[in-house]
């Protein structure tokens, strides 16, 4: 499966769930709002944050949704690189695996 057709799995899966839970849906989404455009650093170096913390915790579909999030903000390839590689430093083997998928997973995206 692309990376693509996992984004669109992800988003239909929570619509889903934003379904069925309006109010809890609608508080994330009010948190995810104000982290994001208040504070003093800037999006794009959240959302490389965002990747870390994916990678570390191995969620695949956050890798997807933050990857998104970074071609969307300009990222360059190096720059997602040298994110993947602090995971890898903090989080080890396993992160590393994680992190391949990333770095995949942003050259599908900021090709298309």
């Amino acid at each position: 499966m692309s990376w693509t057709e996992r984004l669109s799995a992800t988003r239909k899966g929570l619509r889903n769930l934003n379904g069925a839970i309006p109010d809890t849906a609608r508080a994330f989404g009010g948190l995810g709002k104000a982290v994001k455009e208040g504070g003093t650093l800037e999006f794009k170096t959240k959302e490389f944050i965002a990747l870390g913390i994916a990678v570390g915790v191995r969620c695949e579909p956050c890798i997807s949704l933050h990857v998104e999030a970074l071609v969307k903000a300009g990222a360059t390839r190096e720059e997602v690189s040298d994110v993947l590689a602090m995971s890898i430093q903090m989080g080890g083997g396993p992160a590393m695996m994680y992190a391949a998928k990333a770095l995949e997973c942003f050259d599908e995206l900021s090709a298309g």
